[in-house]
């Protein structure tokens, strides 16, 4: 493994009942509270109800931002900013899914910078600040919950880039497996894939003596991949939702990489496909990966192998790598059509017309992918192996 450093400054309230630590926690930060969240589904559950009362009792002036998209837009981001500011908010406060906490942190940040957010996306800027951000789980997916990324949507470039910064971590996160209660099974399926994509693309990478970072990896999807099928056949277990939040988290807060460079791919392909076609992220993720897999088998055959044996219990006997490696690419695409994710860009109704364009999206930056370097070609290849 390489030499690194490690250092995660989320504070992680994780359990049934732990909303109330809000009273705590806010307080420390300043009563001027921007609540950010979605399009409504926390009013439904009575989350938002709970929130409100609770920053009642400590007093909080609460300024409200709701609407957030499920791709969250760069518009959103600026009505957030400018509230920030003609409001005075001392604390931002995200109850919803990753949606919501990307775009809290991209407020976060914005709201310290005199110019445009966007700025930091496309890598003009860094962030030197941020107001303080707190979190209210609703969705266990995309680890924002306890990290620094975020992903944002320019609208009117039509452009999902992802971005990160020291500043955007959470300064606390509550996450109760209750407040999951209310996702609908697909939601639940695309965060499930999201997060074991995210293991995946640790997994992926070029490093030497890695192996309990790898053992952990395995670990996470091994449970996810026993756990989803009894939790989406009982979707209100507690049992299942705290066990699926906790591999959410995990799979994205630097635990599983320390010491090593994940390929991270996967994700820049998908983000030009939902850029174009605003699809969910996770189903994007269930139709590219596996075709990213079979288009790089032939990098580390081994590593392959290794993933078909310790997770999708594939045999090797008297089979190559590659045909072992093959064996758990298809375990995986079988294991996610099991649950309900798609396989094919069809599914949403994508044909080959815009390839070019999302291929070029994705190059923005360059060649990209650190288990093997992208250029526009691969990633036409990749596109016309997922229609």
């Amino acid at each position: 493994m390489k030499a690194f450093e490690f250092h995660n400054p989320t504070k992680l309230i994780f359990g049934q009942g732990q909303l109330d630590k809000l009273k705590t926690e806010v307080p420390k930060y300043g009563k001027k509270v921007l609540l950010v969240y979605g399009g409504g589904s926390i009013k439904r559950s009575g989350l938002y109800d709970n929130v409100l009362a609770l920053l009642k009792e400590i007093g909080a002036e609460v300024t409200e931002l709701a609407g957030v998209e499920p791709n969250p837009r760069l518009s959103t981001v600026h009505k957030g900013v400018d509230l920030c500011r003609t409001k005075g908010i001392e604390l931002i406060l995200a109850v919803g899914g990753g949606s919501v906490l990307d775009c809290s942190k991209a407020i976060a940040v914005g709201a310290k910078y005199d110019g445009d957010m966007w700025d930091f996306v496309e890598r003009k800027a860094a962030p030197q600040a941020a107001l303080p951000l707190g979190t209210v789980l609703t969705m266990a997916a995309t680890g924002s919950e306890m990290n620094g990324g975020s992903v944002i949507t320019n609208e009117q470039t039509k452009e999902k880039m992802g971005w990160g910064s020291p500043f955007a971590f959470p300064a606390f996160s509550i996450l109760d497996p209750v407040n999951t209660y209310s996702l609908p099974k697909d939601q639940t399926v695309y965060g499930m894939v999201d997060m074991m994509s995210h293991v995946l693309e640790h997994y992926f990478h070029q490093e030497t003596n890695t192996p309990v970072q790898d053992g952990f990896c395995e670990t996470v999807l091994r449970t996810v991949i026993e756990t989803a099928p009894k939790l989406i056949n009982d979707l209100e277990n507690y049992e299942y939702r705290s066990t699926i939040m906790y591999c959410g988290t995990m799979a994205l807060n630097g635990v599983l990489n320390m010491g090593m460079s994940g390929d991270w791919a996967t994700h820049n392909i998908e983000h030009a496909v939902s850029a174009v076609y605003d699809i969910p992220h996770g189903g994007g993720l269930a139709i590219l990966f596996p075709n990213w897999m079979k288009y790089n088998l032939s990098v580390d055959p081994g590593r392959f192998k290794r993933l078909a044996v310790n997770v999708f219990n594939v045999d090797p006997a008297g089979k190559s790598d590659e045909q072992v490696g093959e064996e758990g690419i298809q375990a995986l695409r079988d294991f996610w059509s099991s649950i309900g994710a798609p396989a094919r860009l069809a599914d949403y109704d994508i044909d080959d017309s815009q390839i070019e364009v999302m291929a070029e999206k994705s190059v923005r930056f360059g060649p990209f992918g650190n288990f093997r370097k992208l250029n526009k070609e691969d990633v036409i290849e990749i596109y016309k192996m997922s229609l």
